[in-house]
């Protein structure tokens, strides 16, 4: 019986010198997630802004550079952009500004057009002719 009680009183310090190592060293796994954000951030007010007939240089003003520029279509820009906070759903935008020389023509994307006739842009070109 005496070495019964004398195997617990050992065996009790050293549980408590144990849970005091490990309990001050462990650290849950739990990882640590950053926004990802890439792309062109375009707006829906940004959007909202564009009016037919704009020249590039003021397209870029609104938007911002384009994210891609096609060598073979010069009258297209590209803007794309995507998040993906954590703990939420990721979102995908894609907004093609197409021009006429050097005039907005129309917007192909992702984005609602305003339905008011002064800055109204269809989203295809009424004679679109295929290049």
């Amino acid at each position: 019986m005496k070495i019964l009680a004398l195997r617990m009183h050992l065996n009790i310090p050293l549980l408590l010198i144990a849970a005091l190592l490990f309990g001050c060293t462990y650290i849950p796994a739990l990882p640590y997630k950053i926004d990802i954000q890439q792309g062109n951030v375009v707006t829906q007010e940004m959007v909202n802004k564009l009016k037919p007939g704009m020249t590039r240089s003021q397209v870029r003003f609104v938007l911002g550079t384009p994210l891609i520029t096609d060598v073979f279509h010069n009258d297209r820009w590209d803007y794309f952009y995507y998040v993906a906070p954590r703990g939420s759903m990721s979102e995908k935008r894609k907004l093609t500004v197409i021009f006429d020389g050097d005039r907005l023509s129309h917007l192909e994307g992702d984005f609602p057009l305003a339905t008011s006739s002064d800055n109204f842009l269809p989203t295809t070109p009424p004679n679109e002719e295929e290049h």
